[in-house]
């Protein structure tokens, strides 16, 4: 789960990380008088679940009311176009005062699953541009593994910077990573980090990213859900319980089980075609389960097909056909259906689909469903 950067830096200051005075605002009635409050410089910030928002023209620097007040109402409701997360149409800017930058620096901690812990990562060239620094000069990016020795001294020190500077990076790491295992973070990023002139580390940028299978544990990090930046699909999948995420492609898939969705996804990709989404429904979906997942699968616009490839285990293959079958009734389904069944009741579930008026193609195997999908 994602939050936004004004959410983000609420928790910071909780964990005593420094960030700079700001106000939200989501009217543009309340732009010219929130502005007034502030010191100028400030800084207008779209807040999107997004990356690279300066680079699309949604973090703008302002020095005086006027441009500021034009500059913001801007920025409220533009859609914001980014090379990370597409088209995203503003609803809140953040108003933030600015602060006299030195330095800028990068600092994240994120779980690394081939590490099997969380690593720090840290570096002098943060900005807007730290992707290219990180093809260009990965030797300027510093990572270490948080273990039981972990001495954050010792990684902060090869920054070259002063005492005074590296005990405010240390502590601010420190209470960071208290945050990551007490609010169950994948992801905790400051982009940039900076060092003002007068020698203060602040954190003018915020992104936490969360564990979804923990966030049962913490009902405050829920409450930050912006549903309006997630999904409709995958918010339509979570009322059922099922494991859902859109993609790009025109094949719309259905499986149980996260390996066989993967290997499907393959099959998919081998034909020269591309996957619409990942749903999975589950090893004990019910037949009303999976007349719910068909009809989210269906809802997708850009689809030339579905692709139903299913093991019957626990998940019987009849119980399938008929899911299926009853969700077709109901719809006007246009595109073609194709079916891979194997395993528990796999021919009751074929003679359920062959005889049931519906145009469906039930193909004996991957090999056969390959060339189906690439001659659609």
């Amino acid at each position: 789960m994602k939050i936004h950067e004004y959410q983000a830096k609420e928790l910071f200051k909780q964990y005593s990380v420094k960030v700079p005075e700001s106000i939200l605002c989501e009217k543009r009635e309340d732009i010219e008088k929130t502005i007034k409050s502030m010191k100028m410089p400030v800084v207008i910030k779209a807040q999107v679940h997004s990356g690279a928002r300066g680079k699309a023209g949604g973090v703008k620097l302002a020095q005086d009311y006027i441009s500021a007040i034009k500059t913001a109402n801007e920025i409220l409701s533009m859609e914001l176009k980014s090379s990370q997360a597409g088209i995203k149409k503003v609803n809140k800017i953040l108003i933030e005062e600015a602060v006299n930058i030195d330095k800028e620096l990068y600092l994240s901690l994120t779980f690394d699953r081939a590490k099997e812990g969380i690593s720090l990562i840290i570096s002098t060239q943060g900005g807007m541009e730290i992707e290219e620094v990180a093809k260009t000069s990965p030797d300027k990016i510093l990572t270490q593994l948080i273990d039981n020795n972990f001495n954050p001294m010792q990684t902060v020190k090869k920054l070259g910077f002063s005492e005074e500077i590296n005990n405010q990076i240390c502590e601010i790491i420190n209470n960071l990573y208290r945050l990551t295992l007490e609010k169950d973070a994948t992801l905790v990023e400051i982009n940039p980090l900076v060092i003002t002139k007068d020698n203060e580390v602040i954190a003018i940028d915020a992104k936490i990213n969360f564990d979804d299978n923990a966030i049962f544990r913490h009902e405050d990090i829920l409450s930050l859900k912006d549903e309006s930046e997630e999904n409709p699909y995958e918010l339509e999948a979570q009322k059922y319980g099922l494991n859902y995420i859109k993609l790009d492609g025109t094949i719309g898939c259905m499986v149980n089980g996260a390996g066989l969705a993967m290997a499907t996804m393959d099959v998919i990709k081998l034909s020269g075609k591309e996957a619409a989404n990942f749903l999975d429904v589950g090893g004990g979906a019910s037949s009303e389960k999976i007349e719910k997942a068909f009809k989210l699968l269906i809802s997708d616009k850009n689809l030339e097909a579905v692709f139903i490839n299913i093991f019957g285990g626990i998940l019987r293959c009849d119980f399938l056909a008929e899911g299926v079958k009853n969700a077709i009734k109901t719809l006007n389904v246009k595109v073609p259906v194709i079916v891979r069944m194997e395993g528990t009741n796999k021919e009751k579930g074929a003679e359920i689909l062959n005889n049931s008026g519906l145009k469906f193609k039930v193909v004996k195997d991957l090999k056969e469903a390959t060339e189906v999908i690439k001659n659609i």
